[in-house]
């Protein structure tokens, strides 16, 4: 019976460093497979992809998440997929700028910094827990800035409300 439990962690433990090792070839290839030479700088695949517009955002953003997917798979902690999460989206809203994007897909590398969010969990044990005051900030943030867009929207309207009554 032990030896059965620990064939079954054995072989967990093999797959989680099979996906591992597989989410870590993908991500060097999609932001640090091609290096200028003498400047040090690396890129990969995923500005390449993101210059095909609308189509290259999408492909970029679904290759991210499903390395996320099989990590998660894994048991990575909550907080680290949330994490990993955030990278991802901020990494498609900064491509789908129309042309600052494009260049900044060549400088925010998402999925490099989920490996070493990953390298960090596994290796250092850091990044555990839930992850839900992460959520709770985004969610503040996403309502002050909503309020913020509402009430300049409505100190918009009233200024033309203002210039219009007074131009008639």
């Amino acid at each position: 019976m032990e030896k059965e439990h620990y064939n079954k962690y054995k072989e967990r433990h093999e797959q989680i460093r099979r996906d591992f090792e597989f989410v870590e070839n993908v991500s060097y290839w999609l932001d640090e497979k091609f290096r200028i030479p003498g400047l040090g700088f690396r890129f990969g695949l995923d500005p390449i992809i993101n210059l095909i517009p609308f189509l290259g955002d999408v492909i970029g953003f679904v290759i991210s998440v499903s390395l996320i997917v099989i990590m998660a798979r894994n048991g990575v902690s909550p907080k680290v997929v949330i994490k990993m999460l955030l990278n991802a989206f901020l990494d498609a809203i900064i491509g789908a700028i129309p042309l600052l994007g494009k260049i900044g897909d060549f400088f925010f590398k998402a999925n490099t910094k989920n490996i070493e969010l990953l390298k960090s969990h596994y290796f250092e044990g850091t990044n555990n827990g839930s992850g839900i005051g992460i959520i709770i900030t985004i969610l503040v943030i996403f309502c002050v800035v909503v309020f913020l867009i509402f009430y300049v929207l409505f100190a918009i309207l009233a200024w033309i409300y203002e210039l219009i009554t007074y131009l008639f």
